[in-house]
C-alpha cells in the first residue's frame, strides 16, 4: 500500500507539474497573442482617427463653404441696397441744393455760378486795364 500512495502521490505531484506547466504556457501564449493583437488592435484605432479627422475636415469644408455663400450673399444684398440709398441721396441733396439756391436767389444772394460768371468778367477787365496802362506809358 505504501507503493500505491507513493504512486499516488507521484501521479498527482506529475499531474500538478503538468497543469502547472500548461498554466505557464497559457499565460506566455495569453501574453504573445495579446501583444500581437494589441498592435493591430493599435493600428485599426488609428485607421478610425484618421477616417473619423478626415470626416470631421469635410464637415467644416462645408460649413465654412456654406458661410461664405451667405456672407457673399449679404454683401450682395448691402451693395445693392448701398447703391439705392446712395441714388436717393443724390436726389435728395439736389433738391436741396435746388432749393436753397432758390431760396437764396429770391433774397438776392447770388448762386455760386452767378459768381463765377462775375469772377471771369474781373478777370478780363484786369487783364484789359492791365493792357491800357502798358500802352499809356
Amino acid at each position: 500500500m505504501a507503493t500505491e500512495s507513493a504512486d499516488k502521490a507521484g501521479t498527482v505531484l506529475s499531474d500538478v507539474k503538468l497543469y502547472a506547466r500548461k498554466i505557464w504556457l497559457a499565460g506566455l501564449g495569453a501574453y504573445a497573442k495579446a501583444g500581437q493583437e494589441g498592435a493591430e488592435y493599435f493600428k485599426e484605432l488609428v485607421k478610425s482617427g484618421e477616417n473619423v479627422e478626415q470626416q470631421g475636415k469635410k464637415l467644416i469644408n462645408e460649413q465654412v463653404e456654406a458661410a461664405n455663400s451667405q456672407i457673399d450673399t449679404v454683401k450682395s444684398n448691402v451693395n445693392s441696397v448701398k447703391g439705392k440709398v446712395e441714388g436717393r441721396l443724390d436726389k435728395i441733396e439736389k433738391a436741396f441744393d435746388t432749393r436753397v439756391a432758390s431760396a437764396l436767389n429770391r433774397i438776392g444772394i447770388p448762386s455760386k455760378q452767378d459768381i463765377e460768371v462775375l469772377s471771369a468778367k474781373l478777370d478780363e477787365l484786369s487783364v484789359l486795364l492791365e493792357q491800357v496802362a502798358q500802352n499809356k506809358k
